[in-house]
């Protein structure tokens, strides 16, 4: 478990001097209201939609598959909101890495946070079910002011974004866990930690289930129910928002999910994916539809959705 980021002399190569400039101007721009990062965010959003066609087909059939009660014009007007959020999310994950802990704290609410403390109680280690929202890092650091946890995350190749993201997530929380190591994370739930878990992206064909996600069969990592039946832990929803007003962060904490795992893997991971729907549904906007979910598919041979 990465319990520290230290600095390397190899990141002062020249190589890397644009990403100490980009954070070194970050650091500025987040000392800005939420409601004028929004602005620049959004606009930063909208450039980056002319440029990724790609990923706006993408989208469209993401949002085609899992929201098809949405007319035409709704699923555009979905689309760049969606394109908005994500410019803005360069701004809530710098907020989450570089805020202190002072303005946090001032822009957070917390609701649900009696299921955390009952798994304390109990002695539990608690897996938090979150969906692949751009709100994440923000998330992280609004729980980390009331209980550091453990981070689950896939280590970046480049060394200087690693130092970085290592350095940041730390700032309120334990560790972080790469996603391969399973046995790190069930000795942090056995021993009573929080860990992040979310299992709304493709997970390749090899080990995994296909379970319904919006009702398409998703290659879906069955972890959670592994985590929950070795580390003897309860697994309970977890949603973040930016709010609506760019007031603040939020985050809520759900019940956990009455016997979980039943040893069904398909069923187990079917009803995860079941939670992270509606995570998703209370505020679709700011979901990474940009990924490509349904990327593999059940047999080699069924036609590709992108």
């Amino acid at each position: 478990m990465n319990t520290s980021a230290p600095f390397s002399r190899a990141l002062l190569h020249p190589k890397y001097w644009g990403y100490w400039l980009g954070s070194a101007l970050m650091r500025l721009l987040i000392l800005l209201p939420l409601s004028v990062q929004y602005r620049i965010g959004a606009a930063i959003g909208r450039l980056v939609q002319r440029l990724m066609g790609k990923r706006i087909h993408v989208a469209r059939r993401n949002l085609e598959l899992c929201l098809p009660e949405l007319s035409d014009a709704e699923r555009d007007a979905l689309i760049r909101k969606n394109f908005e959020e994500t410019g803005m999310a360069l701004f809530d994950t710098a907020n989450a890495w570089w805020w202190s802990d002072k303005r946090v704290q001032a822009n957070m609410t917390v609701a649900g946070w009696e299921h955390i403390e009952n798994a304390e109680r109990d002695g539990q280690g608690v897996i938090l079910m979150a969906a692949h929202c751009l709100m994440l890092e923000p998330g992280a650091r609004v729980f980390g002011q009331k209980k550091p946890g453990v981070g689950v995350y896939r280590p970046h190749n480049n060394p200087m974004m690693e130092y970085l993201q290592v350095k940041g997530r730390l700032r309120s929380n334990k560790g972080l866990i790469p996603k391969r190591e399973v046995r790190q994370m069930v000795k942090a739930l056995r021993a009573g930690e929080v860990i992040w878990y979310t299992q709304d992206q493709d997970a390749g064909r090899r080990g995994n289930v296909f379970a319904p996600f919006f009702g398409v069969p998703a290659s879906t990592a069955a972890g959670a129910a592994t985590l929950a039946k070795l580390g003897k832990a309860r697994v309970l929803p977890f949603f973040v928002e930016r709010k609506a007003d760019h007031s603040g962060y939020h985050i809520e904490v759900g019940a956990p999910l009455d016997d979980f795992p039943t040893g069904d893997d398909l069923a187990d991971t079917t009803r995860c994916n079941v939670v992270t729907e509606a995570l998703v549904r209370r505020r679709p906007e700011q979901y990474m539809w940009l990924h490509r979910r349904f990327k593999t598919r059940p047999s080699p041979d069924d036609p590709k959705i992108y």
